[in-house]
Formats: structure tokens, sequence, C-alpha cells
């Protein structure tokens, strides 16, 4: 059969195939033609992780075929897991889903390159702010105390992979604030005042929808439910250093605990 090529992707170089209609009489049915072509524009590469294909009426007019026989090939990739649909905002490519392995060193960087991605990330916010008693509670300090706030957008190839707060104790960190400002990471900025390293004592992960917010930032649909992990982090003495509250959307993440993993 000959390979078709749809809207929203071109032929290869060298390639001479011409963009056509589905091939009626062919033997194959025009569902599976356009599924096929599709199929391969993602696996050469054509149509990349993430990519919205063009939307049903696109598609027909291109084949030539009812909206009927499009949804029918959509459906198809969909349930082989190679196209996801998001009601209301199309279809779209299927990511690689990333491992995020809880243990007790986690490092967001170290952990964007175990998948041979590079990480980055974007400063949020920066604030100090008085603490609410869930907060409060996990920092060891009373509610209303103040600490210091840190909101980041981590990337993965510059795709949003986590939205997460990270929250200190201005009482026992006075200069947080100035470090976490000067220093790529947080790592850096507590190595800058006396923290050598520090491990995670406790995660918890549930799941709900973003808020329109997160949805924006996270590049990911109100209707696809966000992961979001609360942790503990201490020093080597035991004693808290930070709470994080991190939210990773579904269609690119999933959270692994391994055995023992949270024994610092």
């Amino acid at each position: 059969m000959t390979t078709l090529v749809g809207p929203g992707w071109s032929a290869r170089a060298g390639d001479e195939t011409t963009p056509g209609a589905a091939i009626r009489g062919s033997g194959v049915a025009l569902w599976r033609q356009i599924a096929g072509d599709i199929e391969r524009a993602i696996a050469d590469g054509t149509l990349a992780p993430g990519a919205r294909l063009p939307t049903e009426a696109e598609l027909a007019q291109r084949y030539a075929v009812n909206r009927h026989t499009v949804r029918r090939a959509i459906e198809e990739l969909a349930r082989d897991g190679q196209v996801r649909v998001e009601q209301g905002r199309g279809s779209f490519v299927a990511e690689d889903v990333l491992d995020y392995e809880v243990s007790a060193r986690t490092r967001f960087s170290e952990w964007i390159r175990r998948h041979d991605r590079e990480p980055s990330g974007r400063m949020l916010s920066l604030a100090t702010v008085p603490a609410p008693r869930p907060i409060a509670e996990a920092l060891g300090i009373e509610t209303g105390g103040a600490m210091v706030r840190l909101e980041r957008l981590g990337l993965a190839d510059g795709r949003p992979v986590s939205l997460a707060q990270h929250h200190f104790a201005l009482g026992r960190f006075p200069g947080i604030a100035a470090a976490l400002s000067a220093h790529g990471t947080i790592s850096a900025a507590l190595a800058s005042l006396g923290v050598a390293d520090y491990f995670r004592r406790v995660t918890r992960v549930s799941a709900r929808l973003p808020r329109p917010e997160e949805a924006a930032l996270l590049e990911t649909s109100r209707s696809r439910p966000l992961l979001v992990a609360e942790n503990i982090n201490v020093d080597t003495q035991g004693r808290v250093v930070e709470f994080g509250l991190s939210r990773y959307p579904t269609p690119r993440v999933q959270i692994v605990f391994e055995p023992g993993a949270e024994a610092a």
C-alpha cells in the first residue's frame, strides 16, 4: 500500500509518495490505512511525543473519508497507547513515561539524567510566608511561624514534568532565601548553609485533578489527574530540613516505590 502523508507532517526527503486520499478497494480498511500512516509518522519521529494531531475534520478532509472512519483510526491508536485523547483539547502523540523512583536520596537532576534527558528548571516564586498548620507540623515549628517557600517548575528536555513547592523554617535557616537565589539547586543552597546531605524520611502520594494554573504551567489537560507527593526531608542527624509538595502530570510521570526506599 502506498504510504500516505497526513496534514501536520510531511514526506521525508527522497520519499516519492505524495499526499493523497485513502485508497479504496485496496483490501485494507480505510481506518487501518489512516492509523498505519499516523503510526509510521510516530515511529520515524516525524510526529514527536506530545505533538498534537490534526482535528478529526482536518484528517477526514485530507484522507477523503468521513469523520467516523478517522475516529475509528484514532481510537485504535489510543488503544495501542500510541495516542492519547483529551476531551475538549484533541489527540496527541503519547509521550514516554518517566519513572520517578522514590528513594532516600531522590534528586530532580539525577532522576531526569537517568532517563537520558536534560534537566532544567524555572523559579516561579520565592517568599517568606506564615506556615499553615499542616506544613508547620511537618517542619516542627508553630502554626503561623515564618517559613520560606520556593516554587519551581522542573523540566526535562524543556518539557514540564514537575511543579514543586519547597518549604524551609526561617528560624533554622535565616539565610535560606538568599542561598536559594544565589545557587542553582536546593542541594547547593543547603550545602552553603552547612547541610552537607539530606534524606527523604516520609513520602505520601495522592492524586487529584489540576487547578487551572497548574494545568497551564504543566501543559496538561485539566481532565488528567496529577500525582501529588508530600515529602519530609531530614539531615544526617534526623532533623527536618524541608517539607516538599510536588505535582507531576500523569501522562508523563509515574511514581515507583522501591522496597526499603524510605529508610534513610
